[in-house]
């Protein structure tokens, strides 16, 4: 873009000027809209997400018998929900703002197997494309007992297919140790700014890694035309995936479960808000979606971005989408928020959820640190940068009185709230590389 045409876009989108200046900054969206105005443009409803729950649950038996870790689960990829006051007490003092209502903690960073929110779509996709082999191929009907799966025959067979995924890193590990697991032949493109670790660790997996000087866009589309080249190659696509989109959908309803065991109430006086990491959109936009579909309209979904990444603000503020990225309007993509370092969004998200998200936000690599050191001396507590990016989300709400006038939200609704910070990602980061991350928080 030149610069005129960058004037334009601040003249008609001011919060552009804010991106571009790096600031930390907070849009509430007006296009808003309710669940039964919006469900039309996502394209999808309850029976595609009741129909991926079906297939985690055929599956179940398979994965408790090759990941022993998913046994106490019953084979249920599924994180704990945990009340934080301490981190609450700590972000009260530290910004001098108290967050109405109590605040909580969903540790997809501690999912088996892959240790992120990954381990929700990237791992339900593994397994719908190995059923559809399987079913097509007469080895299987979904009457069976899906643990005969981790026999060396379905290796065999897997073993003439390949799998491919472009990655900034956690996608690439649940995709890589699940595919490899069932015995595809399995790629995944990294860029930049995927940590060594990740590499390290899909290596030890037997998994192919070919790694990218530029950001995820270039992984993403180098994957997708090697992956174009071989008929036998199944291609991950995390900007349009319709599935990877439903397997994180399924959070919804199992939150449901989970608040209610808790004896925790949802509805017009007790609203839930949600805070949910992005980077190109479809780990965050399923869950948003399932939340929706979970609990309508008392349900507040906001999406939390690095300042040098703010990619989906950046399409849904202007209406772009996909035709715009940070790097059009001067912004690097290099963030410590690793899962987050994505220059232009999933348009089939952004457009399927537009009118869903209540608002989007900004947050700088050093308040990520601060937040992470916060939450490790507070609750004892381990996640990488990327998962405290919904951290500030509490805060900001309760600083935004526009917010609340905007949504009708009286002062007791407020009080009575309850706000989830999900947390997408860390269980499986080395100590070495944590105490680094610990060091910067003390900075």
């Amino acid at each position: 873009m030149d610069s005129d045409q960058i004037k334009l876009l601040i003249t008609q989108h001011p919060i552009i000027k804010d991106l571009i200046e790096l600031k930390e900054t907070i849009w509430f969206n007006s296009q808003f809209t309710s669940l039964s105005e919006g469900l039309p443009y996502v394209g999808l409803d309850q029976t595609d997400i009741d129909d991926a729950r079906d297939r985690l649950k055929r599956f179940a038996p398979y994965l408790m018998a090759v990941f022993p870790e998913t046994i106490i689960t019953k084979g249920i990829i599924e994180s704990e929900l945990i009340n934080i006051p301490n981190m609450q007490h700590a972000v009260e003092a530290h910004f001098g703002e108290k967050v109405s209502g109590k605040l909580w903690l969903k540790k997809d960073s501690h999912l088996p197997i892959s240790g992120s929110i990954k381990a929700r779509g990237g791992i339900y996709e593994v397994l719908y494309h190995a059923e559809k082999l399987a079913l097509q191929a007469g080895l299987l009907t979904i009457k069976d007992d899906y643990s005969k799966l981790s026999q060396p025959e379905f290796k065999q067979f897997f073993s003439q297919y390949s799998i491919a995924v472009g990655s900034t890193g956690n996608l690439g590990l649940s995709i890589g140790i699940m595919s490899a697991k069932l015995g595809f032949d399995v790629t995944v493109h990294m860029s930049a700014d995927a940590r060594q670790w990740k590499k390290d660790k899909l290596r030890s997996h037997g998994v192919t890694v070919i790694e990218y000087e530029q950001d995820y866009g270039v992984a993403v589309e180098e994957g997708r035309k090697v992956a174009l080249a071989n008929p036998n190659c199944f291609f991950i696509d995390d900007e349009n995936s319709q599935t990877l989109f439903l397997g994180y959908a399924v959070a919804g309803e199992r939150l449901k479960k989970q608040l209610a065991q808790k004896d925790i109430v949802v509805d017009q006086d007790h609203p839930l808000f949600v805070y949910l990491p992005c980077g190109v959109g479809g780990g965050p936009g399923g869950v948003a979606f399932g939340l929706k579909m979970a609990f309508g309209d008392h349900v507040h979904c906001i999406f939390a971005e690095p300042t040098h990444s703010p990619c989906m603000l950046l399409g849904v503020a202007s209406g772009l989408h996909d035709g715009i990225s940070v790097q059009d309007i001067g912004i690097d993509n290099i963030t410590a928020a690793d899962g987050l370092a994505v220059g232009r969004a999933s348009g089939f998200v952004g457009r399927a959820m537009e009118r869903l998200l209540d608002g989007f936000y900004t947050i700088e690599d050093q308040t990520m640190y601060l937040l992470l050191g916060m939450l490790n001396q507070s609750e004892n507590l381990k996640l990488e940068p990327s998962a405290l990016a919904g951290m500030l989300g509490p805060i900001l709400i309760s600083q935004h009185q526009e917010y609340a006038i905007l949504h009708q939200l009286t002062d007791d609704q407020l009080e009575n709230a309850n706000h989830i910070v999900w947390g997408t990602g860390g269980g499986m980061v080395p100590a070495e590389e944590m105490e680094n991350y610990l060091k910067k928080s003390e900075k």
